[in-house]
């Protein structure tokens, strides 16, 4: 089971079958594994473990940088984005992640949907589960410093909303059933039809 709330996030687990044993477990790599208990042989086997492709790696992109282990190079920068370090880029290290191409210029900025995405990780977030997101949009807008927002929930159509501050770390691209994120770039940028192509893999 997940919980999370304003206070804390956590899971928990439990096994209907009493007779069956099982650990949960992070080593000192960061790898969180799962273990069940093999009886015959008298072992712990490693049931389920995570991360399990780059893209699961944290900051695997770095900031304002998308993964999507379905192309190759895995690693682009989000649209009117280019990468930090073109160096180390090249070199397949995107750790350092992408820039703006143009400067925000507060009440002319736009927003730019990406859709199936993985949400940027939540450390510097607003959160409001009563808002719709034409309201969350126009919030947003206002702060200058809100650089993207979504809904927290996607069933029924999609409800309350959550607005970033600062860098958007940690997107991650999937074929299907991600949720939809709306990025703040300068008009400008939101207006190109083609993107520069800049990925590694």
């Amino acid at each position: 089971m997940f919980f999370v709330d304003e206070h804390e996030a956590y899971y928990t687990f439990s096994i209907g079958n009493e007779s069956l044993f099982s650990r949960l477990s992070v080593n000192s790599i960061g790898e969180l594994q799962r273990f069940t208990w093999i009886q015959s042989r008298q072992v712990w086997n490693k049931f389920w473990y995570a991360p399990k492709d780059q893209c699961d790696n944290y900051r695997e992109c770095g900031p304002f940088g998308i993964c999507d282990t379905n192309a190759s190079p895995v690693c682009q920068c989000v649209k009117g984005f280019r990468p930090k370090n073109q160096q180390a880029w090249n070199l397949r290290d995107g750790s350092d992640g992408c820039v703006r191409n143009t400067e925000l210029g507060c009440g002319s900025d736009k927003f730019l949907l990406m859709q199936n995405v993985k949400l940027p990780e939540t450390t510097r977030v607003f959160v409001n589960r009563s808002m719709d997101l034409v309201e969350c949009r126009d919030l947003c807008h206002r702060n200058c410093s809100c650089t993207g927002y979504a809904n927290i929930e996607i069933i029924n159509g999609g409800s309350g909303c959550v607005m970033w501050v600062g860098e958007l770390i940690d997107l991650r691209q999937y074929p299907a059933g991600g949720q939809d994120l709306y990025v703040r770039l300068a008009a400008s940028d939101v207006g190109l039809r083609i993107n520069k192509a800049y990925a590694f893999g």
